[in-house]
Parts: structure tokens; sequence; C-alpha cells
């Protein structure tokens, strides 16, 4: 199928908004954005180029190898230089305002979203003349600023319950399995009666837990405070009529404590053992057929492939928390990875970085590294013939295919970072038995009000 056509269907009601709320560091190049004149001549050949250099300041760690792979690459083609970096799970913002304040600071970096954006928006070099513009297949895909293109989105991405079809049906042949097949598995209830199933007879299906570990640390707690928390906010949204807002009702915060109770009694460790658990603990719980189920999305395929879970055994369902008519709800689709282009860096470095990104997704190269060794699905016209052989993102058309709605990334409008931190901490602690759900409430609530109002202050 056509890369048009795929889109259609994954990005069905989508919105792409954004999640992090960071601030800009200082340079020295403040004034040295090109005009419009020398815009266009830095859209010229690598010729014009001159001796300049790229550094991007990576966001996703589960890349960071192929990256730099693909930069030496460019490099031995080219002869020019191409650093990457990677900031670690959790820490791109800080790292971003670090880097930013530096001599030499980040020509391409990225955003997530429009919150994002607004503080980086004074470093984004518009793009609206650039090949890698004209290369994307719909606005709906850039941020802009007036009709500045100021951000690119580079890849599409769907989370929720990745599966281990193998396991799941052998619960399913249980002579006391409530839930008997995939299709009567389509809402909240279904899933706790599955969970709570696997758990109790988990000696018997050889598994640790229904679910992998809840991890809280930094490489896995953005699952659950940020992608988890989705639901609620998607819902509320829905039912409001909204895309975003300055103040959170928390309508389906006792849908949001149910799913969080399932994933923290039907699993693979003991409640009080979160905080020391990682995203790498899960993948390999996962991997291992040690766990059922495991929250997380088309980008962790490398992170559990040619393990234990062939590629065959592996699907996805929506994530159900007991909202009506959650039933035909498809998959979590969205992006928060938007190019940027630091317009503070110097002509030559703009340029290089330009010609950079244009090699990446028009080269065989560039193309085979993001469709095939990473896994992306872009939103460029040239990836017609570059789709990923990753079963995530099947399971993801299939959903599609079936008429189901996507759900947004809403995540993307929660105020700030601190607000995910505090809602994390209390999440934490109601887990460990050292808090109360009402302090999920109030992080999630009043925390939302005043780091909305924080963030928008005059």
């Amino acid at each position: 199928m056509k890369f048009k056509k795929v889109f259609a269907m994954l990005m069905t009601a989508t919105m792409l908004t954004s999640m992090l709320a960071g601030c800009g560091g200082s340079t020295e190049n403040e004034d040295k954005e090109p005009s419009k004149e020398e815009s266009s001549e830095v859209q010229g050949d690598k010729e014009k180029g001159g001796d300049g250099k790229v550094y991007y300041l990576n966001f996703k760690p589960e890349q960071a190898d192929q990256w730099v792979e693909l930069a030496e690459t460019y490099t031995d083609e080219t002869g020019v230089e191409v650093e990457v970096q990677t900031a670690a799970a959790g820490t791109y913002e800080s790292t971003l305002k670090s880097e930013m304040a530096k001599d030499e600071p980040p020509t391409l970096f990225q955003v997530n979203g429009p919150v994002g954006l607004a503080s980086w928006k004074d470093y984004c070099y518009d793009l609206s003349d650039s090949q890698i513009y004209k290369d994307v297949s719909s606005d709906d895909y850039v941020l802009k600023d007036g009709d500045a293109v100021q951000g690119i989105a580079y890849v599409i991405e769907t989370y929720g319950l990745i599966y281990n079809k193998a396991l799941l049906n052998k619960y399913f042949e249980l002579p006391d399995a409530e839930i008997k097949s995939i299709d009567e598995l389509n809402n909240f209830e279904a899933l706790k009666k599955v969970a709570d199933g696997i758990q109790k007879n988990k000696d018997e299906l050889g598994v640790s837990g229904a679910f992998t570990s809840a991890g809280m640390d930094a490489s896995s707690d953005w699952r659950f405070k940020t992608h988890l928390a989705n639901l609620p906010v998607y819902y509320e949204y829905k039912e409001d009529g909204i895309t975003s807002s300055e103040a959170i009702k928390g309508t389906y915060l006792e849908n949001f404590k149910n799913v969080w109770d399932l994933y923290l009694k039907d699993s693979t460790c003991e409640p009080s053992m979160i905080s020391s658990k990682t995203g790498e603990d899960a993948a390999s719980e996962f991997a291992l057929g040690e766990a059922v189920f495991y929250q997380n999305g088309t980008w962790a395929y490398n992170d559990i492939k040619d393990m234990e879970v062939a590629d065959e055994d592996m699907g996805m369902l929506p994530i159900y928390i007991g909202a009506e008519g959650e039933e035909n709800q498809g998959l979590c689709t969205g992006s928060e990875n938007y190019w940027c282009v630091n317009k503070k860096a110097s002509e030559e470095d703009i340029q290089a970085t330009l010609d950079f990104l244009t090699w990446v997704v028009e080269s065989e190269e560039g193309r085979d590294m993001l469709a095939n060794e990473m896994g992306f699905i872009t939103p460029f016209k040239t990836f017609d013939e570059y789709l990923p052989e990753n079963p995530l993102v099947k399971a993801n058309d299939e959903y599609a295919k079936a008429g189901k709605t996507p759900v947004s990334w809403n995540f993307t409008t929660m105020p700030s970072e601190e607000w995910k931190n505090k809602v994390g901490s209390a999440m934490l602690e109601y887990a460990q038995g050292t808090g109360e759900w009402d302090a999920v409430k109030t992080a999630f609530v009043d925390g939302w009000a005043s780091e909305y109002e924080a963030a928008h202050a005059e």
C-alpha cells in the first residue's frame, strides 16, 4: 500500500500538538538569521555550504546508535562533519537548554509540538523554503508560527498494549478463562478479566505476571505519567469537545486509577519494587515471554525483536480504561518529534544541516535507515516504497482498516514537564503505599492549573 494511503488510515482524527515545555538558553549569534535572499541561497548546492558542520541533539535513545551510524555514512560520502549526541531518557529539555548555552550549540534539535515550540521558537529557522518542507506530505506534520515553518515531524508513532499472541491464546484455552478470544477483548472489563485470569494461572502459563513491571525510574516512568495519563485527558477533551485546556477537571481519573491498579496488581513484580524497575527490565520481561502485556509503542520493536517472541506473535491492543464507547477505540497515534534547525547557527552550519536533512529523507541510505533499521513511519513523500517490517505498525494498520478511531496524543498539551513529574511522583507513592490516590488527583487537576498559569504568566 502506498505511503499516503497508510497515513490516511494511521492519522484519522489524530492531533499533532505538543507535550514538553522548556526554556531557551542564549548564544552570541542571536542576530545572524539569514535574510530572505540569503535563505534562498542557503537552499542551494552543497558547494555553497562552505565549511559548515552539523550537530544533532537527538531525542530518542532507542535510535542513538543508528543515528551515529547514519551520520558517519554521510560524512564518508560528503566530507561534512556530523556530530550526533543523544540526551538520556527524560532529560531532553534540560540537556537542550544546557547545549544551547555553549559556544557550539546544536544546529539541529527537536521540540515536541506547540508547547515545546513556544519555548524555543526564537531559535527556529524558517523552513518554508527548504527541500525538507517540500518533501513532507502534508502541513498536518509541521509546526508553524504564522507562515513560518519552524518544525517538521519526522516520525509518526503508535502506542498501546503490546501483547504476546501465543501466550494469550494459551490463556484463552484454559477451562476457567472468562474471555475466549481476542475479539472479546475490546474493553476494560474484559481486559481485567484476562489479566486477573493470567495472574491466577501464571504458573500454568509459564509467566511471571500478566503485565511487565511498571517501572517508575526515569527510563520508564514516562510510559505512565505521560502516555497512560493521555487516556483520561483524551476522553475528557472528547466529552467536552475541546483540544486543549488551561484547566483539567479530572472526569476520568477514576478510570485512570483502575488501569493503574491493574498494572500494579497483575504484574511481574510487587508494587514496592517499581521505583527501581527500568524500561530495559520491562522490555526484557516481554521479550523473554515472562509477561503477556507490555505498555509501549512501535518504537519498542527494536528492543524486543529477535528474542523469544516471534514477530508473528506480537500484537498491540488499545489501552482500555472503561470509558463509554471504547470498543470502537483504536491505538494512540501521533508525533512528538519535530526537527528544528537552529537559526542562530552560522549560515554555513545552517546550510550543512539542511543538506543533511535532505539527504536523510531522499537518499537510499537515509530512507533505509529510518524505515528498516529505526522502524519509522515517516510523513515524507519520498518514503512510498520504504515502510518498516514492524508487526506493531501492522497492528495499527489493522485497527485503521477496521474503522477504529485512533486516540490522539493529547499529552502534548500537558502544561509542563514539572506537571508530569509531580503526577508521576504521586503515582509512585500511591503504588508503594506511602501516599493516597487523592494526591494523584491533586497533582493532576490542581497541578495542571498552576503549571498552565506559570507557563503563560506575562
